[in-house]
């Protein structure tokens, strides 16, 4: 009877102690062994150590799971549980991150130092909103524009053919008020389309343009930011409540611990892929910044009030410009 009881005792708490299991799938764009997708695992790693193995972290990397905008769908039927994107994938959760991105709004890490805490609460509020809990936010650091030829102003771009990312409106009629020619395509199709000449021209952080192994084409970069990207882990808020309450501010704390320890790496990381990147032979385009600037500028009534709302917009700005002018009068 003894043995009896013992095992209907073990039958009873198998399903108890499976039910406190939960397995994350995450998708990223992120290469496989990139600073960013190293993370990722060292996260997984230790979110399995805190919780005793009952919270496991399976990653499809290097855009297994299909375009940003495609991980954010199976997100969305909960085919993923969360996903590591930038905010262009985060276009179709929320689309005020574009604020931060679109072009010439950012043009040093301190204005981003300055101005993200101000508007942080705002976002996380508005991805909880839509279902989902904000793991981090990161710095990807700044967007360079690489191209197959040396342009040298925003006029001589008019026969570019420019990568846009598919799923993301923004950039596309961004990157036309700027003057540009966008071609819209899956971010999983540039490296055929830089091999037939759909594209000639790809906008992106140096780190991850070494990476790929994409400047091996596009061998030209404009020698100025063009905008700021940033990114984020999302998880479904539903795959967050399965996990037990005692360790979700554990693992909170680890996703953002590593969020900011990239923060503080991706400047240098970024340098460091420029100066790998010309050894190979990339080619940097010295330009005047001004008329790049101005054409960015014209991106802007695209994005305000029409992607992003102009009251967060303005926001950004106004907390930019504070920023610059207190700076101003530390000089």
């Amino acid at each position: 009877m003894r043995k009896l009881a013992l095992a209907a005792a073990f039958v009873l708490a198998a399903p108890m102690a499976s039910a406190q299991d939960v397995t994350i799938k995450l998708g990223t764009l992120a290469p496989n062994g990139s600073t960013w997708h190293e993370l990722i695992k060292e996260m997984g790693e230790r979110w399995a150590e805190v919780s005793g193995g009952r919270v496991k972290l399976r990653i499809y990397a290097g855009g297994t799971q299909g375009s940003e905008g495609d991980m954010v769908r199976k997100m969305a039927v909960g085919q993923l549980q969360a996903a590591a994107i930038t905010n262009v994938g985060m276009h179709d959760v929320v689309k005020e991150p574009q604020a931060l991105s679109a072009p010439g709004v950012i043009t040093s890490e301190a204005e981003f130092a300055a101005v993200f805490p101000k508007v942080e609460p705002q976002l996380d509020k508005m991805i909880r909103a839509k279902g989902y809990v904000p793991l981090h936010w990161s710095q990807v650091g700044f967007i360079r524009i690489f191209c197959t030829k040396a342009y040298r102003t925003p006029a001589e771009m008019g026969d570019a053919k420019m990568f846009a990312w598919d799923g993301d409106p923004a950039s596309v009629d961004a990157f036309k008020a700027a003057g540009f020619q966008p071609v819209v395509i899956s971010s999983t199709d540039v490296v055929p389309s830089l091999q037939t000449g759909m594209i000639n021209c790809i906008s992106n952080v140096p780190l991850y343009m070494l990476t790929a192994r994409l400047f091996e084409r596009a061998n030209h970069m404009v020698d100025l930011p063009w905008g700021y990207l940033i990114g984020g882990t999302l998880m479904r808020k539903d795959a967050w409540e399965r996990i037990p309450a005692d360790l979700r501010p554990k693992l909170l704390a680890i996703a953002r611990e590593l969020g900011a320890r990239q923060d503080a790496d991706v400047r240098k990381l970024n340098d460091d892929a420029v100066v790998a990147m010309k050894k190979q032979g990339l080619d940097v385009v010295k330009v005047d910044p001004a008329p790049w600037r101005a054409a960015a500028e014209k991106s802007w009534t695209v994005v305000r009030g029409k992607v992003v709302s102009a009251p967060f917009f303005d926001e950004v700005i106004r907390e930019r410009d504070a920023f610059r002018s207190q700076a101003a009068k530390r000089r």
